[in-house]
This record gives C-alpha cells, structure tokens and sequence, in this order.
C-alpha cells in the first residue's frame, strides 16, 4: 500500500548507474523521492541541501568508501541520526558488519537484494521519519502555546493591578540599555 503522506527523500549511493537503476526500481513503487549519488563526496554534497530519511549506502565505492561516507555523515548534528543501510556485493564477515555499526549504520544487506525486504526496511525507517517530525513539531506548537500562555498570564496580572474601568495594561516602561 502506497502512503498517503509527502514523500520523504531517500537517498541512493552507489558508483554503479546499474546498481542505482536497480535501487530505484525497487523502491519507485512506494512514490518517494529517490536522489541518487554515485560516489561518498557525491551523497554528502546532497546531504547540505536537502533532508532525507534513511540513506542506502554501498560499502564498495573507490575514492571514499562507504565507511568513510558514513563516518562524515554522522559527524553532522543535523544527521546524526540519520538511519543508514550498507548493501554490500562483498562478504559479510562480523568485522566488515562491525565496522559498518560502529559509523552508524542501523542495517547490512548483501546483493542481490531481495525487493521485498529492502521495501519493509524502508518503510519502517520512513514512517519512523515522518513520526519524529510530528513530534518535532508538536514540541515547537507547544513551547509557542507555552510562550502565548505566559504572555497572556503576565496582562491578566497587569490588569489585576489596575483599579477597576482602567482602560488597557499598563505600559512596561522603556529599559535603557547599558553599555
């Protein structure tokens, strides 16, 4: 079932067109943005520019692998966070699969990849996205709820202090600042 929601960017490395071509086929039926990058400089290039949900990132590149990819990634604030899943065509050896976790990678999956699973992990990690930004937006609604509460708590205590039939607030006098 197709989401109804925005489309989320999902954000595809590899240095193979046909590995990409093939990411994307998998993944074009769920109607998200897919951004593609061929290379680690690449997808930290798009990183500056746009926000994204989870990335896929080939562990095999030549230049900067996708180790080192990760690695800068990570040492970003914004995407610290930032869900990665390494795909591999290499061995899957416990230190390779140690390596990817300790740069931050939440998943590891060997080509050929089975469409099905990589389209439930990607969900998964879409949905969690789209939850946290609900969330985030909540708390920026509260805390302007918050602000307005304690804006209007601050007149009502103005107007208290004021004799009856006085017209508006008080006015705060002006602070000088101080140099």
């Amino acid at each position: 079932m197709v989401e109804t929601e925005a489309p989320v960017n999902i954000l595809l490395v590899d240095d193979l067109p046909a590995n990409l071509l093939a990411l994307e086929a998998m993944l074009e039926g769920l109607g998200q943005n897919l951004v593609k990058a061929r290379s680690g400089e690449e997808a930290l290039r798009q990183l500056i520019h746009q926000e994204f949900a989870v990335i896929l990132l080939d562990v095999l590149m030549p230049g900067m692998n996708g180790f080192e990819t990760a690695k800068l990634i990570q040492e970003r604030d914004r995407n610290r966070h930032l869900p990665i899943i390494f795909l591999t065509a290499g061995g899957k050896s416990e230190i390779e699969m140690f390596q990817g976790y300790a740069v931050g990678a939440i998943d590891y999956l060997l080509k050929p990849i089975r469409p099905a699973i990589l389209r439930s992990k990607v969900l998964v990690l879409m949905n969690l996205h789209r939850r946290t930004e609900e969330v985030r937006q909540l708390k920026e609604e509260l805390r302007l709820k918050r602000q307005e509460m304690e804006d209007l708590h601050l007149m009502l205590k103005n107007l208290q202090g004021q004799p009856a039939g006085a017209g508006s607030p008080p006015v705060e006098p002006k602070r000088e600042s101080v140099k």
